[in-house]
């Protein structure tokens, strides 16, 4: 065997042992943003729906052997009790599609987390498009207050607990932890402030014109 063809050999192995690490992570991971949301705005059908996005794209990443639940709050309405998104997410610990943990459990998760541009990546493995991005896409639904706890009933923070693209509003974070200004709610990754838009704020074009794009988390629930 001549020197370039051990050359070409050893590159190809060398890209099917990084494309089976990357493979074998991806099945390992237990937390991603969507890297697309329903394309009708916040109206996700309910959790039930949103949990079903997850379920399918983490299927597509090879890690549909787990249980997916959208990290997502609802309010008490029509006889139904609220929800709140830190109760639907699991134990932890919570690693990307990169194998960088996130978070040991949820009381880490909701206070000093390593949530970050850099590590809240796509079921892909991918980064979301941030503050100075175009576009910006680091708006991610959440309808929850900064402990992962839904708001109580009244003002609508959830887009008619997700069912919605026409009426309400929702509350979102940031994926980016990055804002308009150097503040807490600027920072934060899931309670940063309130969709609105022309048409209201649950709508795509309501969504993107805040600099969202209708995503949101997903965790491994098991």
């Amino acid at each position: 065997m001549n020197k370039n063809a051990s050359i070409v050999i050893l590159a190809l192995a060398t890209l099917l042992g990084t494309s089976g690490g990357v493979q074998a992570q991806q099945a390992n991971m237990s937390f991603f943003v969507t890297s697309a949301g329903s394309g009708k705005g916040a109206d996700l059908g309910g959790l039930a729906g949103a949990d079903q996005i997850c379920q399918g794209l983490a299927q597509s990443a090879g890690a549909g052997n787990r249980t997916w639940h959208a990290y997502l709050s609802t309010q008490a309405a029509d006889g139904q009790a609220a929800v709140n998104a830190r109760d639907r997410i699991g134990r932890g610990p919570w690693q990307n599609a990169k194998g960088v943990v996130v978070a040991k459990d949820a009381d880490e998760l909701h206070g000093n987390n390593n949530l970050t541009k850099q590590t809240a990546l796509t079921e892909k493995g991918d980064v979301v498009n941030g503050r100075g991005d175009t576009p910006n896409r680091h708006d991610a639904l959440t309808g929850t207050q900064p402990d992962g706890r839904a708001f109580p009933a009244g003002e609508d923070k959830t887009c008619h607990n997700w069912t919605s693209s026409t009426q309400g509003a929702a509350m979102v974070g940031h994926i980016d932890r990055q804002g308009l200004r150097d503040d807490e709610a600027s920072h934060s990754w899931n309670s940063s402030h309130l969709s609105r838009g022309p048409d209201g704020g649950c709508s795509q074009a309501d969504l993107r014109s805040t600099g969202g794009d209708g995503l949101f988390y997903c965790f491994a629930a098991n």
